[in-house]
């Protein structure tokens, strides 16, 4: 038994008298008398050893321990509460997928074909959760995740599932698209995303094109590829970006190429599965759905560049 950690009753009373700034409104909201709630903040404070709550005439207020405490476990509280949710929100009659994602990835490849593999697996929920880019996972939690090739995991061996294609951006009416269509940018403004600078010089670099500008990283950065096409609808500059995350806006000619050159860099996806997960059905049945679909895709676009 973990003799340290008090009772989750006391903690959820000292969060609402902390909340309310008293003990009568805590006692309102938890459906407790007023002697209840002052006797779970006392045996509290007994098993801690400090004076949490400071009493007065006016009402409660903390003391400055207290104030220290209740800053550090309302985190805890939340973080409590969702894994409860979560786990009464689990299927008995079906199957649950953690599945991990780059946020761009997920939200323009993933998630509109996400619909073909559930229509074919009715009973499976799917949690999709960021994977985020270069930052340390003591822990990783999901099941099955795709992330860029040089992501680590542990234990396990990433199988590469597809090439990230980058092309250029620009607004139909951008002041630069003559110019940059015949390969001249060095007067066009770059758009950086923050996380990939230098990611111009490499690509200006494999296109072959020589009339770059002076400076290629003093274009103005952006956090997310989102706010980063924005600024493109804006006409701000050029933006370089995976052809999947446009596709829609080429497609239907919010934005354009603004020029010809599709770049497939060093830099692509992989595929991961977590240790003891490869022989779960739904975690393998997923796994295989990515890998076909992302090689029927690559597949049908090597044939339309062929043709064109």
């Amino acid at each position: 038994m973990r003799k340290h950690i008090p009772s989750t009753r006391a903690l959820l009373v000292f969060d609402a008298v902390a909340r309310h700034h008293g003990v009568s409104k805590a006692a309102e909201e938890l459906c407790l008398t007023h002697s209840a709630v002052s006797q779970q903040l006392r045996l509290l404070e007994g098993q801690l050893g400090l004076q949490l709550v400071q009493r007065g005439a006016r009402g409660s207020t903390l003391t400055d321990v207290g104030r220290r405490y209740h800053a550090q476990i309302v985190g805890d509280l939340l973080r409590l509460q969702n894994h409860t949710l979560e786990a009464m929100a689990q299927r008995p009659d079906g199957a649950r997928l953690l599945v991990g994602c780059v946020p761009v990835f997920a939200e323009r490849w993933l998630l509109p074909r996400l619909p073909a593999f559930l229509a074919q697996h009715k009973g499976c929920s799917l949690h999709l959760q960021v994977y985020p880019t270069q930052i340390y996972m003591a822990e990783i939690p999901f099941d099955v995740a795709v992330q860029y090739d040089d992501a680590a995991w542990p234990g396990v061996v990433p199988a590469p599932l597809m090439p990230e294609v980058c092309v250029a951006v620009c607004a139909p009416q951008s002041r630069h698209r003559r110019a940059t269509e015949r390969g001249d940018f060095r007067a066009v403004p770059l758009l950086q995303l923050s996380s990939r600078l230098g990611a111009w010089d490499d690509w200006l670099g494999r296109a072959g094109i020589t009339r770059v500008p002076a400076h290629t990283l003093g274009g103005h950065r952006f956090d997310l590829f989102s706010m980063l096409v924005e600024a493109v609808r804006a006409d701000l500059g050029i933006g370089l970006v995976p052809r999947y995350f446009v596709e829609r806006e080429l497609q239907s000619g919010e934005l354009v190429l603004a020029h010809p050159h599709h770049d497939s860099g060093a830099r692509g996806y992989s595929l991961f599965v977590a240790p003891g997960r490869l022989e779960d059905p739904a975690v393998a049945a997923f796994a295989q759905w990515l890998r076909t679909t992302a090689q029927a895709e690559g597949a049908a676009a090597g044939r339309s560049s062929g043709t064109a």
